[in-house]
């Protein structure tokens, strides 16, 4: 529930409302339990109990900000890219260009299904580490081309579980090779999972707050916060300084720009 609040103050206002505050804590509020009474009280991902990460291992995690963060910028621009690609196609019906990309992943619906939809298993599979570095490796290739491909579809759907999923698999390759390099140091794979699926929603979204608590609440781990803050404020600082966009805000512009078009036709 604090990451809906948060993500409502820290995204959509981008300011602190009393007003709006309560208003969301008291709809939260309700929500939770009437959720809660259908789905069970059980977080949403299960994790195995982390150990305290030590002072040794923090520029791992700073470094896996820093990947987190350059991954974020390839995936805004991957995501504008399918969706302007998508814009000269126009004039077809869009009925007729959410059934093609329909098309598309169907077929890979058929051949893998455990890639498509939401993605909440394949996060699962990441924070436990149940896969191989090269099916992880395969599997986030084709999630990042698809997850922007059906957002370029431009019918209902949404960026964060498929941003966590990549966040996931991402941190769980990183979390792999760091430990393949440094064998002395008792790393965790799954943790830097952990944290991945923060510093990448940060990165893409530049929402740090709603990803680290969004992450704490849907997991029920607190144990890699300052972790997930470090990595998290690399993961923003780089595409900042590479004058990279939040995604919500090229999607707001772009929304934007396509109405003032319509008003001058």
């Amino acid at each position: 529930p604090i990451a809906g609040l948060a993500f409502i103050l820290e995204e959509l206002l981008h300011k602190f409302e009393r007003r709006v505050a309560v208003a969301a804590l008291a709809t939260l509020a309700t929500a939770i339990p009437v959720a809660r009474l259908f789905i069970g009280d059980a977080p949403d991902f299960q994790v195995t109990p982390l150990n305290t990460p030590s002072a040794v291992s923090a520029p791992l995690f700073l470094a896996l900000g820093a990947v987190a963060g350059l991954l974020a910028v390839a995936y805004n621009r991957t995501l504008l890219a399918f969706i302007a690609a998508s814009d000269r196609f126009a004039r077809l019906p869009i009925e007729l260009r959410a059934g093609l990309i329909g098309a598309s992943v169907g077929i890979l619906a058929w051949f893998a299904p455990e890639l498509v939809g939401g993605g909440d298993q394949i996060t699962q599979r990441a924070l436990t580490g149940q896969d191989s570095a090269a099916i992880v490796a395969s599997a986030f290739l084709i999630r990042f081309a698809l997850g922007a491909l059906s957002y370029a579809a431009a019918t209902p759907g949404g960026l964060f579980a498929p941003l966590l999923v990549l966040g996931a698999q991402s941190g769980l390759l990183f979390g792999a090779a760091c430990r393949f390099v440094f064998p002395d140091l008792a790393i965790e794979p799954h943790a830097f999972a952990l944290v991945g699926m923060a510093a990448f929603f940060a990165g893409v979204v530049r929402a740090p707050v709603t990803g680290i608590v969004l992450v704490a609440e849907m997991t029920g781990n607190v144990t890699m916060l300052l972790p997930m803050l470090g990595a998290c404020f690399v993961a923003m600082l780089l595409p900042s300084l590479l004058h990279n966009p939040p995604i919500y805000d090229s999607l707001r512009e772009r929304t934007l720009r396509l109405e003032r078009q319509i008003r001058r036709e």
